[in-house]
């Protein structure tokens, strides 16, 4: 019978490689490596050990003399592997990163991996790896607005400031209308969502009319004011406007943040503001929707209640968007603004000097 080389355990290390195989949190691998360097020290064979832990004899020999090379720390650590040797070169990397990015095939507007991989002769799956590891995604693009009005600064400043540091005496409202909301009744019932298998809803839909919600956030607590009316003209404008008056305290000041629709200068809402000189009103850039926090709660409606609603009559839409804004205002939530009207203009200023090249 094949004896096992003797080692020698102190007592210290015996303590802790009792500790080791004991604690129940020990990955099993760890704790066959603590055994059988215990069962080594005590002189059981290497076929014995073999047996009792059905494990191989270079394993045993592997795990006996990496303890008596590094003690009981070199029982937790596996030595780095080599891996398979790369057989694609450095070149061809080269080449897919370099045509993904400054080329396009001939009958499209970007690159797939299959067509991709046909040109420079790889698997698709090796293209695939390769854009993964520089962070290439063809077939994604981002879209972006930059604002042309002479005033953008000085209104970035202003919409910001109230964000960041709002006046006192006051509340800060950020003011907009999401209009067309269209009533929308599936042609045939889905199904509902079961273990493995998602709901179902047909794509094909019938219109049953639309309204428009006006909505007004409090940047401060999250709380929102809305209105569903028919249309979204000044009339409705003044009507919400009158709404904000009555269901806001008197003795604030309310300085709504709004965009450039025309419904929001209208001749007759310049004169109902001028009878009302608690109602301050702040205008975003002109295509800079995104600096006015509301969207962010019309996205948050949209998505959760709206998208995937089923509505016979603009009645039940109007319904689900005021219960839905009646459970907002029970646990209300503000939208936190962060960035600093200088950190806004500075990527506003790359973002132009990268434009100004490609001219």
């Amino acid at each position: 019978m094949r004896t096992s080389k003797r080692i020698v355990v102190n007592e210290k290390d015996r303590v802790q490689l009792g500790q080791v195989i004991r604690n129940g949190n020990t990955p099993q691998k760890v704790s066959l490596r603590a055994r059988i360097v215990l069962l080594s020290a005590d002189g059981v064979s290497t076929g014995d050990i073999m047996r009792r832990l059905s494990t191989s004899t270079p394993t045993i020999s592997r795990w006996r003399n990496r303890y008596e090379a590094d003690g009981v720390v070199g029982l937790f650590r596996d030595r780095s592997r080599p891996g398979r040797k790369r057989r694609i070169g450095q070149a061809k990397v080269h080449e897919v990163v370099h045509r993904t990015l400054q080329e396009k095939p001939s009958c499209a507007t970007h690159w797939s991996t299959r067509s991709l991989a046909k040109v420079v002769g790889l698997s698709s799956a090796s293209v695939q790896r390769i854009w993964k590891a520089h962070g290439l995604k063809p077939h994604r693009v981002r879209t972006f607005k930059l604002s042309r009005d002479p005033r953008f600064v000085e209104k970035l400043e202003d919409v910001v400031g109230l964000y960041i540091d709002p006046p006192e005496h006051a509340m800060v409202l950020s003011v907009d209308e999401k209009s067309q909301i269209q009533a929308l009744d599936r042609t045939q019932p889905g199904l509902p969502m079961k273990l493995g298998r998602a709901g179902t809803m047909t794509h094909d839909y019938k219109r049953n009319g639309t309204t428009t919600l006006f909505a007004a956030l409090n940047t401060l607590d999250g709380r929102v004011i809305g209105q569903c009316l028919p249309r979204h003209r000044h009339q409705e404008f003044l009507r919400f406007l009158r709404t904000i008056d009555h269901q806001t305290r008197k003795d604030l000041d309310l300085h709504l943040i709004v965009d450039n629709y025309g419904t929001h200068t209208h001749r007759e809402v310049t004169k109902w503001l001028a009878k009302h000189p608690r109602f301050h009103m702040h205008f975003t850039p002109t295509s800079a929707s995104w600096l006015n926090l509301v969207e962010r709660w019309f996205r948050e409606i949209t998505e959760k209640r709206i998208r995937r609603g089923v509505f016979q009559s603009v009645p039940s839409l109007v319904t689900a968007i005021m219960e839905y804004l009646e459970a907002s205002n029970a646990e209300p939530k503000p939208f936190i603004w962060t960035a600093s009207p200088q950190t806004i203009l500075s990527k506003i200023r790359r973002a132009n000097e990268v434009l100004e090249t490609l001219h």
